[in-house]
């Protein structure tokens, strides 16, 4: 039951009951994407491609968005999506996190899709853009720093300007300006539109500098309604992001078991040792609290209702250090090789230290979540 349920035979409303266990689609939608991946993501040529600067393999990700349609799992039937929810959602960023590939689809399948919806929908550009995003033809990218939470944003006053430390705006076909006159949509590639790549800690997430000086511009929204679906897809973003961290966290545990069963000293598989052992029991307790956490937060944005805002505070609070214990794990307890460059550990570990700082800290979370439940940090 979702916040609108009835009980049988009554006209009050219940409460949502959480339900943090996978469904019988849900688990056969992990199959499918785990075996894509698994047939075109190659962790090798990851690497080559984020030292290139083209992290993105464009043929992957018309496989994964277009062909399978995870593009529109958010987007209802009517609108040209799947009609799905963001648990399923939710299980595509875990493999897409624990698979570590680099595919613009939290940023515009869920953020700037979330955004869209939240606008009018009977307006002819919201809706043809939201359709065009479900197909998975094209790709849109919101102009917010990419730290940006959902209750940290700032709006600039027009569609003019200079925006930092936007996620996907590189690779993106259209951007989403929010301002303080309104949501405005502009063609990437249209004149007046400067976008400058930046440097990241995560070379498998671009991040770039996106200046608009007289450029074309769509308004989608007002004043009001920006702010609102800012915030919800901000929210959106938080939220299930933490699947992702989750995915990650599990990859680095279950790579760290099997390297120390393989890997000998003294005659003995080092995870055998005691204390490795102990490390990596600490690790799946962690990991395991850390799905708790995201499963509810998906499961809540699923059903919306005001548990939301607390649900997602609290995955982000936690999910944010298990990703990046686990990475970090990973990296010590591989030895010599978790240094190189050519296995994918560093990957992982920079992914991590990157999303802990994504749509909020885990202390600006932490402190939404005291505000929520009433319990102020001491002064």
């Amino acid at each position: 039951m979702t916040e609108k349920d009835h009980a049988p035979g009554t006209g009050e409303t219940v409460p949502h009951k959480a339900d943090l266990l996978y469904s019988e689609a849900e688990e056969d939608l992990r199959a499918a994407v785990r075996a894509l991946l698994a047939d075109r993501n190659d962790p090798a040529q990851v690497v080559v491609r984020a030292e290139e600067g083209t992290p993105y393999d464009a043929g992957l990700w018309k496989a994964l968005g277009a062909d399978m349609g995870v593009a529109g799992l958010l987007v209802p039937e009517e609108l040209g999506g799947q009609g799905a929810s963001h648990r399923e959602a939710a299980v595509v960023l875990e493999e897409l996190g624990r698979a570590m590939v680099p595919a613009p689809y939290l940023t515009g399948s869920v953020v700037a899709t979330e955004v869209l919806l939240a606008c009018d929908r009977e307006r002819g550009e919201v809706a043809g853009l939201i359709a065009e995003l479900a197909s998975g033809r094209r790709t849109a990218a919101p102009v917010v720093p990419f730290g940006a939470g959902p209750d940290s944003f700032r709006l600039p006053q027009g569609p003019q300007g200079t925006v930092a430390g936007v996620a996907d705006a590189a690779t993106a076909d259209v951007l989403l300006v929010p301002t303080a006159q309104g949501l405005y949509a502009v063609e990437r590639s249209g004149s007046g539109v400067a976008v400058t790549p930046q440097t990241p800690l995560d070379l498998t997430r671009p991040l770039a500098t996106v200046t608009l000086d007289g450029a074309d511009a769509t308004l989608l929204a007002g004043p009001d309604l920006c702010r609102a679906a800012l915030r919800q897809g901000l929210l959106a973003g938080a939220g299930l992001l933490a699947s992702e961290q989750l995915g990650l966290a599990e990859w680095c545990l279950e790579e760290t078991v099997r390297y120390t069963k393989e890997r000998h000293q003294f005659n003995r598989p080092v995870g055998s040792f005691q204390a490795l052992k102990h490390r990596m029991a600490q690790l799946w307790l962690e990991v395991v609290s850390a799905r708790a956490a995201a499963r509810n937060a998906a499961d809540a944005l699923a059903a919306g209702g005001p548990q939301v805002p607390l649900a997602v505070a609290v995955a982000q609070a936690y999910c944010a250090r298990v990703a990046v214990h686990a990475a970090e794990e990973c990296v010590q307890l591989h030895g010599g090789i978790g240094m190189t460059w050519e296995h994918p550990a560093h990957l992982y570990l920079k992914r991590a230290k990157a999303d802990s700082l994504a749509f909020g800290t885990a202390g600006a979370h932490r402190e939404a979540v005291g505000r929520l439940v009433d319990l102020p940090a001491p002064s």
